[in-house]
């Protein structure tokens, strides 16, 4: 009888596979041994001579390299008034996450501070998005959290002194010893381990993600022409634009929706400015690569 499976540890030729809320550790069979299995991966397990194995590896959802880890379903971004956001990490952010097909999650922390200083948090540029409203010190709003958690992998990412840390141990309820922050590291170059792994308590799923350093758009795995496919709220006008092919760039402010509604205060015009600017990056990689 096979058992069906969540890998959640790798060390070596060891594996440890969440099965009905137990880590078993097991062993690849032989044939596995050199397809590669990652940590997230769905896989079914046999019990052979007392020794569990791994038997077969499910169709993976995705695949990220760096950090090492498959099938990521959700990336919580969180972010704060203090420090104050840069809205730059949050677009990369949300980038990263649809070009993967993960869903992103925004996460507005410290709701315990005062209004005035809360007076840099405004998302109303991002209503196509899922937005949670909590405080890991006064546990605000945590059960919403926990329920957009709930039988999903997910892995928190954002700026250094966000609250990341202390939203994780509320919500593993420190049953691990977690040494530093469970995060997506936003620091290039500073983080190169390649470990992953995935926490579980109750039917909460976070990924520990070290080594992640694809908020470098250099290495987002889609074209220039193809952003605006990644912006939900530019996509949505796209049939507007005179040009099927518009990105919203070089095109005549005649030509282009988008152009328009950031003129008239419809979408917000330092979303757009970093949206340039991330396509300009996209486009000089794309000329250095195809010439």
């Amino acid at each position: 009888m096979e058992l069906k499976g969540r890998v959640v540890k790798k060390l070596a030729d060891d594996f440890w596979v969440h099965i009905n809320n137990e880590n078993i550790k097991c062993k690849p069979r032989g044939t596995l041994k050199g397809s590669g299995i990652y940590v997230g991966d769905i896989v079914d397990v046999s019990l052979q001579n007392n020794l569990y194995v791994i038997e077969n590896l499910h169709k993976r959802t995705n695949l990220l390299i760096r950090p090492p880890i498959a099938n990521l379903q959700q990336l919580i971004i969180v972010i704060s008034s203090v420090p104050k956001p840069d809205y730059m990490i949050v677009d990369k952010l949300i980038l990263f996450a649809y070009s993967h097909g993960i869903t992103p999650i925004i996460v507005v922390n410290k709701q315990d501070l005062s209004e005035s200083e809360n007076e840099y948090i405004n998302f109303a540029f991002f209503n196509f998005i899922k937005i949670i409203y909590v405080s890991a010190k006064t546990s605000k709003n945590i059960h919403q959290l926990k329920n957009v958690l709930s039988n999903k992998v997910s892995a928190f990412a954002g700026q250094s002194a966000v609250g990341k840390s202390a939203l994780i141990n509320m919500l593993l309820e420190n049953e691990k010893a977690i040494e530093g922050e469970l995060s997506v590291k936003i620091n290039r170059g500073k983080n190169t381990t390649r470990h992953s792994e995935i926490y579980c308590h109750d039917n909460i799923m976070i990924a520990d993600t070290s080594g992640f350093t694809s908020l470098d758009e250099r290495l987002l795995p889609i074209a220039y022409f193809e952003l605006p496919y990644y912006y939900p709220d530019y996509n949505k006008y796209k049939r507007e634009c005179k040009y099927s092919s518009c990105v919203h760039f070089n095109e005549p402010y005649n030509d282009c929706k988008i152009k328009q509604l950031v003129n008239n205060n419809k979408l917000d015009k330092l979303r757009y400015e970093r949206y340039k600017k991330i396509y300009k990056i996209l486009e000089e990689k794309w000329v250095k690569t195809h010439g």
